[in-house]
């Protein structure tokens, strides 16, 4: 199934894209996609609709695909080409930092640069969602943990994030910069994770060309591995890392993100997004 919300801010409503790609409301059954929604049972129920019987909406506003986002986790440096184009050694374990959960927001919203940024960069990555509670869980039984995935654009401000303290969080949680869907697509549809291809460009420009499969740490290491450290919640998300062509490793020069620069991105089986790059205006923010 692909889940989303959409409508006006705050005033969301529930939805699934059916395998004809019409969009059919769900607001008569359930008041929103909350973190019981993607419990097991909650999408056992969900599955057992036909969905051919919900009523027909077209789509509004694309909001997060999920409401009471928990934790907003992130693997830094977990394709080795990227790492390499860092110039910083590949990991032995994962690297694991938070994104504010107050910068995600839908698929297609304008993402806002702060104050003083000079080095926004971009990052398309796989998100996975958590449908059950994971507590020091196997690697052999993580997948079981994970309700669907997701499109994420881990925007960054480069010199924030490196040049002001080497504290990742203040550069990869600025308002505006944790664009997540469409839509949040079931595992049982995904299938296998470690094969799914994924490329970003800005301005028409394909500058990433990657593929899952690449990930140092897969998604059942990286959900094993952070639930030893952080208990995992049901509406958690991870996102995975970076394929190399960030705007920092571009050669000769860096390329960073400017006003009226346009972002389109996407991963094989979870959809596409589409984001224009503003400058600060807190009135972009929350619309």
């Amino acid at each position: 199934m692909k889940l989303l919300r959409h409508g006006p801010l705050g005033r969301e409503k529930p939805a699934l894209l059916d395998a004809t790609g019409t969009l059919r409301d769900l607001s008569g059954l359930i008041a929103d996609i909350t973190p019981a929604t993607l419990s097991p049972a909650g999408l056992a129920a969900l599955r057992a609709l036909d969905a051919s019987k919900l009523p027909s909406v077209p789509q509004g506003r694309l909001a997060v695909p999920w409401a009471g986002m928990g934790k907003f986790i992130a693997i830094g440096l977990n394709f080795a080409d990227h790492a390499a184009e860092s110039n910083l050694p590949i990991p032995k374990e994962p690297i694991v930092f938070t994104k504010a959960v107050s910068c995600a927001v839908g698929a297609n919203h304008a993402v806002v640069l702060p104050k003083g940024s000079v080095k926004a960069d971009w990052e398309v990555e796989l998100g996975v969602v958590i449908g059950s509670r994971a507590r020091y869980v196997s690697e052999a039984e993580a997948l079981k943990h994970v309700a669907g995935y997701c499109v994420v654009n881990d925007v960054s401000e480069r010199e924030f994030q490196i040049e002001r303290g080497s504290q990742w969080d203040k550069g990869k949680g600025c308002d505006t910069f944790g664009p997540i869907g469409p839509w949040l697509v079931t595992a049982d549809e995904v299938g296998d994770p470690q094969n799914l291809a994924m490329w970003l460009e800005v301005n028409g420009k394909r500058f990433q060309n990657g593929n899952t499969k690449t990930m140092i740490f897969g998604v059942a290491k990286l959900v094993s591995y952070v639930s030893e450290f952080i208990t995992l919640e049901p509406g958690d998300c991870i996102t995975t890392g970076t394929p190399p062509g960030v705007g920092m490793g571009v050669k000769p020069s860096p390329v960073y993100l400017k006003a009226g620069d346009v972002m389109r991105l996407g991963i094989d089986k979870l959809g596409e997004q589409q984001q224009t790059v503003h400058a600060w205006n807190p009135e972009l923010i929350d619309s």
